[in-house]
């Protein structure tokens, strides 16, 4: 079929700009399908870090539960080196750290807990990290350093349980005036659902003469 001038001039003027762009467009072509491509990969990848990540977290709960100090190890080594950027880290190290705590060992339970407040990809455990942490430091009667932790900015919901140490560590301090105003805020800040905690915090309140 003949085309009309109109058509001609379309023509020439696709075939100009496919000899000015083609390659170009081509190597678009091609950069966009490789990256779709590699986006898939990436999401796969990502899904098997998770699960094997995951695994190794089951096995540190478990070896925690079990009281298998070597287990625990192994697995948190695991979890902390090959996959830090994964919240199953951050958590297993939580539970790390609550075990080498309940055996009196604080330094391993710091070390745990630094990681977790220096490294953790969630500002919420980063949070948590932080809290445990000021404790242990609060039993090596580190106190200003356990203050100036608590003292950093943190979510919303940590609130009383941030008021609350605080209370505990100026007690230690012999600062009562001042712990009682902590744990004042402690109790405005913690929900009345939370009543084993509540309950906790107004004991210690009422220590100091309420």
């Amino acid at each position: 079929m003949a085309y009309d001038l109109e058509e001609q001039e379309q023509l020439a003027s696709v075939k100009g700009w496919w000899h000015d762009n083609g390659t170009r467009l081509l190597t678009l072509i091609a950069v966009v399908a490789i990256v779709g491509s590699g986006w898939q990969g990436w999401r796969s990848w990502q899904a098997g870090n998770a699960q094997q990540a995951g695994a190794q977290y089951e096995a540190l709960v478990k070896a925690a539960q079990a009281g298998d100090a070597k287990a625990l190890r192994d697995a948190g080594g695991t979890l902390l080196e090959s996959f830090p950027r994964t919240l199953y880290a951050s958590m297993g190290a939580l539970v790390a750290a609550r075990f080498h705590v309940e055996r009196s060992d604080l330094k391993n339970a710091k070390a745990q807990l630094r990681w977790v407040v220096e490294r953790s990809p969630s500002d919420e455990l980063r949070d948590l990290g932080r809290l445990r942490l000021a404790a242990v430091l609060l039993d090596e009667k580190s106190h200003d350093e356990a203050l100036a932790l608590l003292e950093m900015k943190h979510a919303t919901p940590l609130e009383g349980q941030y008021a609350a140490l605080k209370g505990d560590i100026l007690v230690a301090k012999s600062k009562a005036a001042e712990a009682k105003a902590a744990y004042r805020l402690a109790l405005e800040k913690t929900d009345a659902r939370s009543a084993a905690f509540r309950n906790s915090v107004q004991l210690r309140l009422d220590a100091l003469g309420g």
